[in-house]
C-alpha cells in the first residue's frame, strides 16, 4: 500500500509539475505576417523634434498605453505579452528600428490584429510622434 502512494504521489507532482511548466514558459507564438502600409504612411514625416519634452511625453504615453505588451524597455516581455497569440516583436530589434517613422506611426496607431487602433486613444498627432521619439530610444 505504501509503494502505491508513492506512486500517485509521485504521478501527482510529474503531472502538476508539466502543468506548472506549460504556463510558465512561453509557448511557441506565430510572426505576424508583413504589414500592408498604404502610401500616405510610408512617406510620413515625423512633425516632432526629439527633445527631452517630446521624449518625456513619449515615455509617460508608451508607459500608459504599451508597456503592458511591450514591456518596460521594448523588450516585449509586458505582463500581457504570454497571453497574445501573435508574437510581438522587440523594438530593440534592427529591422524594427530600420523602419520609417511613417511606418511606425501606421502600426502604432492604426494597428492590426491584436494591435489595437490607438486612433482615438491617443487623439494629439503631437502625442503620437513623441511616442515614435520614444520608440527611437529603445534600440
Amino acid at each position: 500500500m505504501k509503494t502505491f502512494k508513492k506512486i500517485v504521489m509521485g504521478l501527482t507532482l510529474v503531472f502538476a509539475g508539466a502543468l506548472f511548466m506549460a504556463f510558465a514558459l512561453p509557448q511557441d507564438k506565430k510572426m505576424g505576417g508583413p504589414w500592408e502600409i498604404p502610401a500616405k504612411y510610408k512617406d510620413m514625416k515625423n512633425s516632432m523634434k526629439d527633445d527631452a519634452g517630446s521624449l518625456k511625453i513619449g515615455k509617460m504615453l508608451f508607459t500608459k498605453h504599451c508597456k503592458s505588451c511591450h514591456g518596460g524597455k521594448g523588450e516585449a516581455d509586458g505582463p500581457k505579452a504570454r497571453s497574445m497569440k501573435t508574437a510581438i516583436r522587440s523594438f530593440k530589434n534592427a529591422e524594427f528600428q530600420a523602419q520609417s517613422d511613417g511606418v511606425l506611426y501606421y502600426q502604432s496607431f492604426v494597428g492590426r490584429d491584436e494591435m489595437p487602433n490607438y486612433e482615438k486613444k491617443i487623439l494629439d498627432d503631437e502625442d503620437r510622434w513623441s511616442i515614435i521619439n520614444y520608440l527611437r530610444t529603445l534600440k
